[in-house]
């Protein structure tokens, strides 16, 4: 499965950005997407995940409530729409995937990987 991240970029802090993770050559259907984000220094912490079969998400709790994680009908593309962004959201946000219904927060559950988009959230 190749992923490829894109929407990444430069907001002020209280903006929007939406990044979008697309499949080629197949669809996420029967799989878990999940967004995972590095920023500098730190470790890699989960963001959001999505169930394409079920529809159910799961968020982190220092983005519930801003971001939301979605499909399109064709199920090639899941989307991260981050609202009321802060400085603390600056990171390399990696999209994900894994084999199977169920949620995970852990990246070690994820076996493919896209490249990473940056998100700059400047105060």
């Amino acid at each position: 499965v190749q992923l490829q991240a894109s929407g990444g970029g430069l907001v002020q802090a209280g903006g929007s950005l939406r990044l979008s993770c697309a499949t080629s050559g197949r669809t996420f259907s029967n799989n878990g997407v999940g967004w995972f984000r590095q920023a500098p220094g730190k470790e890699r912490e989960f963001v959001a995940t999505i169930s394409t079969w079920t529809g159910d998400t799961r968020y982190a709790d220092s983005v519930k409530g801003r971001f939301t994680i979605s499909t399109n009908d064709a199920k090639n593309t899941v989307y991260l729409q981050m609202t009321s962004l802060k400085s603390e959201d600056t990171a390399v946000y990696y999209c994900s995937a894994r084999a199977g219904r169920a949620l995970s927060t852990y990246g070690y559950d994820y076996a493919y990987w896209g490249q990473g988009t940056l998100v700059t959230v400047s105060s």
